[in-house]
């Protein structure tokens, strides 16, 4: 049972980063495009890391480096709680049912 949940977790960890990369992928094109609130619900980790990284004084490629971690590990937690309360609904929306 332990192990089944583990990879259950390991499967949205993996599914999460690469919706994150995606949708990070996706939001920064669409930035002045689309509104604030639509782009924060895509990807939220652009904007965290919008907030963070302003006040750094360090050199182009490690501002960016460390935007790109933060706005990537922001989003893949963002899609990994989705994936767990997607699941969570349709489990117990199936054991209702029956």
């Amino acid at each position: 049972m332990r192990q089944k949940r583990l990879l259950r977790n390991l499967l949205f960890l993996g599914l999460g980063l690469l919706a994150g990369f995606l949708a990070l992928a996706v939001a920064v094109p669409l930035e002045p495009l689309i509104p604030v609130p639509l782009l924060v619900l895509l990807s939220p980790g652009l904007k965290i890391a919008e907030l963070i990284m302003p006040d750094t004084q360090g050199s182009l490629a490690w501002t960016f480096g460390w935007f790109l971690r933060i706005a990537i590990l922001s989003n893949a937690a963002f899609y990994y709680a989705v994936f767990a309360l997607l699941r969570n609904f349709l489990t117990h929306r199936a054991a209702k049912e029956s």
